[in-house]
This record gives C-alpha cells, structure tokens and sequence, in this order.
C-alpha cells in the first residue's frame, strides 16, 4: 500500500504530462484522491457489481456547455487509491494505471465518452503490438 501523499504526487505527475492544450482547458475542475467511492457516486457511475470503479468524473462536459455556462460548482474528478491498489500489486503498475484513470476522467471531462475511450484504448494496444519490440520497450 502506498502512502496519501506519494499517491497523490502520482496523480499530480499524470496532469502534469498530459498536453499542454488540455492542461489549458483543465478550468473549474478539482482533482480529488479518494479511498473508495461514495454509494451516490456508485449509484451514478452505473457500475455493474462485478466492476470495480477505479475513477469518476462528475460534472458538465465541455460538449454539453452553453454560453450561459458560468458561475456552477466545480468538475470533480475521484481517483480512488484503495480500488487501484485492490487490482494493481505493485508500484510501477499502480504508476501507469493513475496514468490511464486520470487520462479517461480528462477525457469525459472533455466530452468524450466510454464507448470511444474503448475504441481507442484498443487502438493503442494494437498499434503497439504491431511495432517490433526493440520500440516497444522504448514506451
């Protein structure tokens, strides 16, 4: 188990190296480090009982944003430590999953959803099995 502190250094390092044209727009919007989810932010994610929910964005994506949009609360972004933990064992795998959960929440927040986050988070994958190995071990 890793410390607070040292987790949420993580989660800070995952912000900083996303682009800087998406650090830009990062306004309005609070990255949280949680233990686990809430039962309303459960509730709301519809996760499935078998699932395990390892971030959660709440908020007004900027797709669905108006011009009148203005003077609301906060996005939230949760990033659950003891979820992460429970599935990832050791330092450098829980390291590269903040990596990802911080990326997929960025990316609701920007108004993409899951189904296109799947597609591609596949397409990734298969891009880099498709190069030789001496570039992969380059990633």
């Amino acid at each position: 188990m890793m410390d607070r502190e040292r987790f949420e250094e993580l989660v800070a390092r995952a912000v900083e190296e996303l682009p800087e044209e998406f650090r830009e727009q990062l306004e309005n919007v609070v990255i949280m480090v949680e233990d686990y989810p809430s039962s309303d932010q459960l509730r709301h994610s519809h996760t499935g009982r078998d699932s395990i929910l390892l971030g959660l964005y709440e908020g007004i994506p900027h797709t669905e944003r108006g011009t009148y949009y203005g003077m609301v609360p906060p996005d939230k972004i949760s990033i659950f430590q003891k979820n992460i933990e429970s599935v990832f064992r050791n330092e450098d795998e829980i390291i590269k999953e903040i990596g990802r959960v911080v990326r997929h929440e960025i990316a609701h927040h920007f108004g993409i959803g899951d189904a296109r986050l799947d597609e591609l988070e596949k397409s990734k994958i298969k891009e880099q099995n498709s190069k030789p190995q001496s570039q992969n071990q380059r990633l």
